[in-house]
């Protein structure tokens, strides 16, 4: 059993619900690797904080209720709707809706009353029991938010108008007009009751619920063209963030215009969530000042509201959607694009929560490093053209064929078997190329003596070193069993010439013949030619070779003439010996 854990900013962080996977196993797949899970003694004891915390496909939005003792969350696939008891670390009910959820809240201590925002304009509200009421306002909505002394539920949407359904009287109330284009986020102050309103052209506006109108506004910061998309009031009235959809978070003091700090999330994200995280008294570190949690669909981060500081960040596995930290502690929930939410715990950061103070002791002792598991390791993925390839596409449609994607999951054994039967040769193929390659690696492996011949006069270079190994070739032909040898005179003939090519190469007087440019021989001079015939005729010798090998080739009667060659017959390099000795 044990705790993964990372450590950024020396503050550890401590995974304790939810796995490192990011996307969504087939249910046929997943139902599998539970079985096979249930033999294996780490998977049996590990960690689990809440049971069943997870949905079907993603999770959206997570809250817990003010007494601290349950925490209700909505997600999907199909969309619904959850209640965990924190007393019994488990999923207290479920409840499915017709539409998928864009936010909600509480407007109980408990679970019992909660009001809900979903996709098909339609505000519900829900009871212990069932849906008890739903109403549709005139726009899709986009934020949500509960004024408790006057029973409104403000609600802002794709126009400019802010609806007000009073749940006292059952009806609607008259809106409040912005001067943006749209509302994004709508939030209320804790202590005064602020209302306060993100607009779509990236500024904020404040609005007194006495008199129903705007007190003031804030202005769009830095980012040309940004929308606010977060907002958060602090506990004492006066602090309020902001975040863009650029991912940059502002934080404001309401008796002044500017912002006193700006922070960027460094990754170009809307900022999704926002909340302030009050010092923690007498507990693990006391903290100096308060810390602010601001989290883009990439990371959690959390930094100090005065000095800007970062504290720590966290990266889930899959885009986080939603962040609760309970009340108090230093747990926090997240809701994301993965089946699983997941739970963090940060022991700097604030204390185990009562219901879950088990937490304090498993802490260092119980850390481990997560490993990464394949999931896919049993079954091999393959398209419609492969399963022809192989003879199984009389297998679409039955249980053996997983469709998935443009594909289909078979078993990797099946896989295999189908795939020796329709070229049983492949192993012995397999073991050839093997071969082969072994071979072109042991033959690369070897010491090769090469020269390195230089830019200027090149082919004059590799005479000389041919003329300079001459004697060397001469005398391991003397010392073989070979039919031709080497006579005493071109013996003699061919070690001259070797050391005028070594005196030549060795002398520094000749290094700039092959160094400098203005040295460079010319072999298509006319003069050139007159002094090298021989090296003439070889050259056009050999063109009329190939002239003839291609008329060859081509059934095609080619005319060749070639030019007179010496009596002797004698066409070697060692005619040039005179030139260069």
């Amino acid at each position: 059993m044990g705790l993964p854990s990372t450590s950024t900013n020396n503050v550890k962080v401590y995974t304790v619900s939810g796995s490192s996977l990011s996307r969504k196993l087939p249910d046929w797949l997943a139902r599998r690797k539970k079985r096979e899970l249930q033999k294996d003694i780490e998977w049996t004891s590990r960690v689990e904080l809440l049971q069943d915390f997870e949905f079907p496909q993603a999770s959206l939005k997570v809250r817990t209720t003010a007494d601290g003792n349950f925490c209700m969350a909505t997600g999907v696939y199909k969309p619904q709707i959850r209640v965990f008891e924190y007393s019994d670390l488990s999923m207290k009910f479920e409840r499915h809706t017709d539409s998928e959820n864009i936010d909600f809240q509480i407007l109980s201590d408990d679970w019992t009353k909660s009001v809900h925002l979903q996709t098909n304009r339609a505000v519900e509200f829900h009871n212990e029991g069932q849906m008890h009421y739903r109403v549709r306002i005139p726009r899709f909505g986009r934020s949500l938010a509960y004024h408790s002394p006057s029973c409104d539920v403000l609600v802002g949407g794709a126009g400019n108008e802010v609806f007000r359904i009073n749940i006292d009287q059952g009806r609607f109330m008259t809106p409040m007009a912005t001067q943006g284009k749209g509302v994004n986020v709508v939030r209320v102050n804790p202590a005064h009751q602020l209302f306060g309103f993100g607009l779509e052209d990236g500024g904020v506006e404040f609005w007194d619920p006495r008199v129903r109108t705007c007190i003031g506004s804030l202005a769009p910061q830095g980012d040309d063209g940004a929308e606010t998309s977060a907002l958060a009031f602090r506990q004492d009235g006066l602090g309020a963030a902001v975040g863009t959809s650029a991912g940059h978070v502002l934080l404001y003091d309401l008796r002044q215009a500017r912002p006193w700090q700006i922070k960027d999330q460094r990754f170009g994200l809307p900022v999704r969530v926002l909340e302030w995280l009050e010092p923690t008294r007498g507990v693990h570190v006391e903290a100096p000042e308060a810390r602010v949690l601001s989290a883009d669909a990439r990371s959690i981060k959390l930094w100090g509201a005065t000095s800007g500081k970062p504290f720590t960040a966290i990266e889930p596995a899959a885009a986080v959607n939603d962040v609760c930290v309970v009340p108090g502690s230093g747990l926090m929930l997240v809701a994301g694009e993965s089946s699983e939410m997941q739970s963090y715990f940060v022991p700097q950061l604030g204390p185990a929560p009562r219901w879950a103070n088990f937490l304090e002791n498993l802490t260092e002792e119980m850390e481990t490093t997560a490993q990464q598991h394949s999931v896919y390791d049993d079954y091999k993925f393959v398209t419609r053209r492969e399963l022809d390839s192989l003879g199984l596409g009389h297998l679409v449609g039955s249980n053996v064929l997983k469709p998935y994607m443009h594909g289909f999951f078979v078993d990797l054994r099946l896989y295999e078997r189908a795939k020796s039967i329709a070229n049983p040769f492949a192993y012995e193929e397999y073991r050839l190329r093997r071969v082969q390659e072994k071979l072109a690696e042991a033959r690369e492996s070897r010491i090769r003596a090469t020269t390195k011949l230089p830019k200027v006069n090149r082919a004059l270079a590799q005479r000389l070193l041919k003329l300079q190994k001459g004697t060397a070739a001469g005398a391991d032909a003397d010392a073989g069993d070979g039919e031709k040898r080497l006579g005493g005179k071109q013996r003699k003939k061919a070690k001259a010439a070797a050391d005028t090519a070594t005196a030549v190469l060795g002398d520094d007087r000749f290094k700039a013949m092959f160094a400098d440019a203005e040295f460079e021989v010319d072999e298509e001079e006319t003069e050139f030619k007159q002094l090298h015939t021989t090296s003439t005729r070889r050259q056009q010798k050999n063109q009329a070779a190939a002239a003839r090998a291609d008329g060859d080739s081509s059934d095609e009667d080619v005319d060749i003439r070639q030019m007179p060659v010496a009596e002797n017959g004698n066409d070697s390099d060692d005619s040039d010996d005179g030139f260069y000795q």
